[in-house]
């Protein structure tokens, strides 16, 4: 016997995650001038890393020959302050994604069953397909969660229950009355993982303090990430609030030394400057009229989003999708965004926003592409 073969056959049938087309990768394969190219597929934050952050970046260097502080302790402090809660409801992730997978050690067994929407996040199926979990995929509503259906869905055999508010790659919102009333409705012994991670850029009327909900379900894990807002993609930094019961049993099953002592303090630098933040958000509200209205003036649909990207329809063409094509010519022109397929969205593309002139440069690319 192959020796790979003794591998579990459900995670030997993993389709591993597509991350988005590096610049380094494009400019490679086509030919193209770094410099010249723009990433607009990851989700990223345009404006780079807080000042703060890149500071304490600098200050920590020179212990790098040291371990990191395996329980976070600066800035589990951080953010107990922040959200008012004790440390010990809160694990430290390297990004969000490690929260999720931590989730599905802690509760999933072979054979255990997660609920997620269709169109979510594409970690929820692999991190259920990895511990042998089985996904239970319910059909949306104008592409956001249908939380009525995602309740009818959950058995004697669901462990976990996925939602992402906002949703990626819809852009979608649950208000907070829905989620309460949804939480009211779950079995206590069933998670539900409230996926948050780009709640630093909806429009302050509809956020919710959703941390508040902890006191009263303690089958609640709610996850966000420094990699969006906060713009640490490339340190992978995450956290999770919970009932420390729950932390416990997750911070069980985490490496020892999951974060790194950069990622570590720059993220508790980041916390600290929310000015950053406010200027993340408020070019982010401008650059989404922005790509709006250019999809406008192109005769485009679009989902409208809450997030900091954008998911937009193509039209097809004698009946076939044009998607492939126009994200293909869009590469040519040293523009990368983000195809959708494989979210059973075939027609769309995503694009994450960008600077002005990113922007610009992205919607006279796209108006080339659909023309070519």
């Amino acid at each position: 016997m192959d020796i790979c073969e003794r591998s579990p056959a459900y995670v030997r049938a993993i389709a591993p995650y597509q991350p988005g087309k590096p610049i380094s990768e494009l400019a490679r394969e086509m030919g193209l001038d770094e410099a010249k190219i723009i990433k607009l597929a990851s989700n990223e934050n345009p404006l780079g890393l807080s000042p703060r952050a890149r500071d304490a970046i600098e200050a920590a260097v020179d212990d790098l020959a040291r371990y990191p502080d395996g329980n976070a302790f600066e800035l589990k402090a951080a953010l107990s302050k922040h959200y008012g809660v004790e440390p010990a409801n809160i694990v430290i992730g390297n990004g969000s994604n490690d929260l999720l997978e931590l989730a599905t050690g802690a509760f999933l067994t072979p054979g255990a069953t997660t609920v997620y929407a269709r169109h979510a996040f594409a970690v929820y199926p692999l991190a259920t397909q990895s511990r042998g979990g089985r996904g239970i995929v319910v059909p949306t509503r104008d592409y956001c969660h249908d939380l009525d259906k995602m309740a009818e869905a959950i058995g004697p055999e669901t462990r976990i229950v996925f939602i992402a508010n906002p949703n990626n790659p819809t852009g979608t919102y649950i208000p907070a009355k829905d989620i309460e009333a949804f939480l009211g409705k779950v079995p206590e012994d069933v998670v539900v993982v409230l996926d948050e991670a780009y709640n630093e850029y909806l429009p302050h009327e509809l956020r919710a303090d959703s941390v508040r909900w902890l006191k009263s379900h303690r089958n609640l894990i709610i996850t966000r990430t420094f990699s969006k807002a906060y713009g640490l993609a490339g340190l992978r930094v995450g956290y999770g609030l919970m009932d420390p019961a729950v932390a416990d049993l997750l911070n069980r099953l985490r490496q020892p030394f999951n974060v790194n002592s950069l990622a570590l303090a720059a993220a508790t630098a980041a916390l600290g400057d929310q000015e950053f933040v406010a200027r993340s958000y408020a070019l982010n509200r401008a650059g989404m009229a922005q790509i709006e209205a250019g999809f406008h003036e192109l005769g485009l649909k679009w989902i409208p989003s809450v997030g900091n990207f954008i998911s937009f329809e193509l039209p097809k063409k004698a009946g076939a999708s044009t998607a492939g094509a126009v994200y293909a010519n869009l590469l040519k022109q040293g523009v990368i965004v983000r195809p959708v397929a494989g979210y059973e969205m075939p027609d769309h593309l995503r694009v994450t926003i960008g600077l002005f002139d990113e922007n610009k440069q992205f919607l006279a690319a796209l108006k080339n592409a659909m023309a070519a």
